[in-house]
């Protein structure tokens, strides 16, 4: 798939890319209802992984050239994406720390939790991350009445995501056992792993959606054009990112492992 096209093969390839995020998805909750292969499992999140890195996230804009002006627009736009992408580095330790806490103190269990509830939700996030492409699309191609609905939309999308875990899942699990705490002989470590994932999880949400504000607001104003929208490319490659993030921390918790 090309980097430089038209508008309409743009939001074609944002389509033809979140249908293959919906298939994985479908394909990892029936093999987990099935017979729970958890390589396979793994395998289908980095693959989503890397559809949501190249397409979603523009990766491949680390490498493009930004000229020899270093007054330039387009090269401090260069050098803001490397210092984003380094953010975001050192923000996926926290993350990838968080899922070696899992994997050591769970192993091959899980939280008993509600497996359609945790299937909505993830849909719901990745459906955000769909209209969020649009949205960046809509705004490169100056198309500033598109970039506000389909960003007003991610951030609907976004708060119905932080309801459901926060205020939905969280008294659900609660009444399951579930406790913050490590030392509760009820629910051992497994309450503490999951509030801490899914609550670090959250508050990334939370800032994406304060982020997604600011830059609604911004395009309210008339601040970006389709030559110059660094701030709408920023949001939405930190809103990919916590779609990332879910990407494997929803086979983490509700689908690898045996539910106790």
């Amino acid at each position: 798939m090309s980097h430089t096209q038209d508008k309409t093969s743009a939001l074609g390839q944002g389509v033809l890319i979140f249908v293959y995020l919906a298939a994985l998805t479908v394909l990892e909750y029936f093999v987990a209802v099935t017979f729970n292969a958890v390589s396979i499992l793994v395998v289908v999140a980095v693959v989503k992984a890397a559809l949501v890195m190249y397409y979603y996230m523009h990766i491949y804009k680390l490498n493009s050239s930004d000229g020899d002006d270093h007054n330039s627009y387009q090269y401090k736009t260069g050098t803001n994406r490397i210092g984003l992408w380094l953010f975001l580095l050192s923000d996926s330790f926290v993350f990838a720390g968080l899922m070696v806490m899992r994997a050591n103190l769970l192993g091959l269990t899980r939280p008993h939790l509600n497996q359609l509830l945790g299937l909505a939700v993830t849909s719901v996030l990745l459906i955000s991350s769909f209209f969020m492409n649009r949205g960046e699309t809509a705004m490169a191609y100056g198309d500033k009445k598109a970039f506000m609905n389909n960003t007003l939309i991610t951030f609907v999308l976004g708060l119905g995501f932080l309801i459901g875990v926060v205020f939905v899942e969280w008294p659900l699990a609660a009444h399951e056992g579930l406790t913050a705490s490590f030392g509760n002989p009820a629910s051992g470590p497994m309450g503490g792993v999951f509030y801490m994932m899914t609550g670090m999880h959250a508050f990334h949400v939370l800032t994406g959606l304060i982020f997604l504000l600011i830059v609604w607001n911004n395009a309210r104003k008339g601040v970006y054009t389709a030559e110059k929208h660094w701030g709408v490319e920023a949001a939405a490659v930190y809103w990919h990112f916590v779609d990332l993030v879910w990407i494997f921390f929803y086979p983490a918790l509700y689908l690898i492992g045996k539910a106790v």
